[in-house]
């Protein structure tokens, strides 16, 4: 069990206040810190091994430059935000490896670099991008409480993320089992083999006799969100939750990263709730992997609804079986839904040419609903892993600070 106790003897120093029985060193003395030597048009697709970048998303690549624990650190950006990992793993050459720990527990750093990035930050040089120098990093001081006590620290930090990336694995699963399901029945059409098929010229296909092609506008509505100005939004909680471009992930899915809207031109039909189906109806990614793409809502504690912005339509189904069925048809054939978008440098989905020309196989009601009732136990679960996730992360972005800088000690594990 695990038993904290409230520090109330403290002394100052450089980065604030730290237990008196405790100390601050600098990084340099710590570790051994350096920058990688790839760039990123060396990543390649299906690598062997991860290459890290200031990107949030990890790269692959065919060789290694370490093959040791490290805190990974961006040396561009504004976030710094740091990694942690341990094996073999290539980085670019704008991107530090802090490395060969000498009395400094890694996953300790990792957690104490998230606070440190705020410092690190302050001491950045650069206008449009911020930028990191070697110095900065051999120079920088952090707490330092004995290693028994960091690796303490570091238990109970890894035993939220612990739970919350099991969270998230059983999120996969779940989402991969209810798309394999839709596959195989509306794709593979596995259960239905001996029935009687003909060809359907919309969807190029043969199809079983008895069901229907329908155009998306003929079974749903499609809401487009409110315009707004960069003046009626916030990064601070308010009243409303605003639902973006940023909300979904690549290829569909449901991103719980909150801006909030100050703005009062949201009409009614605008405000969506929790487990409602929403589609991207504009892109910046070259690959055009949002646009077209679907995600089913998800929302914090205490909010019962949001509004949608512009970037985004809510889609509202005319028969309540059609939207676990409608978001895995969506999602499954989201590279044709973007050829619905135009653009150069931003894809705009053209909304009433995606109603009209995109196509949906309806099988019969009762398939419909004997397949609802398959999905939606594993879509209420991921939505309640999900909030569970936020509520983890919130706790452990309470603690986090406090146990760093001895505020509150780790007694006994």
């Amino acid at each position: 069990m695990v038993k904290f106790r409230w520090e109330t003897e403290f002394k100052e120093t450089e980065i604030g206040k730290i237990p008196k029985d405790w100390n601050v060193k600098r990084l340099g003395e710590l570790a051994d810190i350096k920058t990688g030597k790839t760039d990123v048009k060396d990543a390649v697709e299906d690598g062997k091994y991860p290459l890290f970048d200031r990107s949030e998303k990890v790269k692959r690549s065919n060789k290694y430059l370490f093959d040791t624990e490290a805190v990974i650190v961006p040396g561009e950006g504004r976030d710094f935000l740091p990694r942690y990992y341990k094996g073999k793993f290539d980085l670019h050459q704008r991107t530090y490896a802090i490395f060969n720990f000498r009395n400094l527990h890694g996953k300790y750093l990792y957690y104490a670099m998230h606070i440190l990035r705020f410092y690190l930050r302050e001491m950045a040089v650069g206008s449009t991008v911020l930028s990191l120098r070697l110095p900065i990093f051999q120079e920088l001081t952090i707490p330092y409480p004995p290693p028994e006590e960091q690796q303490k620290i570091a238990t109970v930090l890894s035993y939220f993320d612990d739970l919350i990336e099991n969270k998230k694995k059983q999120n996969e699963i779940l989402e991969k089992i209810a798309l394999e399901l839709f596959k195989n029945w509306f794709i593979d059409f596995e259960p239905f083999k001996d029935e009687e098929f003909i060809y359907n010229e919309e969807l190029d296909k043969e199809i079983p006799k008895d069901w229907e092609v329908k155009r998306l506008g003929e079974i749903a509505k499609l809401i487009k969100g409110v315009s707004y100005k960069s003046s009626e939004i916030s990064k601070e909680p308010e009243e409303n939750i605003f639902i973006t471009l940023n909300n979904f992930l690549r290829g569909g899915g449901f991103k719980t990263e909150y801006i909030y809207y100050k703005g009062t031109k949201a009409k009614e039909t605008q405000k969506i709730k929790e487990g409602d189906l929403i589609i991207a109806l504009t892109d910046m990614t070259a690959e055009a992997k949002v646009v077209g793409a679907p995600a089913i809502v998800i929302l914090p504690n205490n909010y019962e609804f949001g509004i949608i912005s512009l970037d985004c339509a809510k889609i509202d189904v005319k028969d309540e079986f059609l939207k676990y069925y409608l978001y895995l048809y969506l999602k499954y054939s989201q590279k044709e839904n973007s050829t619905f978008a135009n653009g150069v440098n931003v894809l705009h989905l053209k909304v009433e040419l995606f109603k009209s020309s995109k196509f949906i196989l309806i099988p019969p009601q009762p398939i419909l609903q004997n397949f609802h009732s398959l999905v939606q136990p594993l879509f209420k679960k991921i939505i309640n892993n999900q909030k569970q996730i936020m509520v983890l992360k919130k706790i452990k972005d309470a603690l986090l600070p406090k146990l760093v800088f001895g505020e509150l000690r780790v007694e006994e594990l």
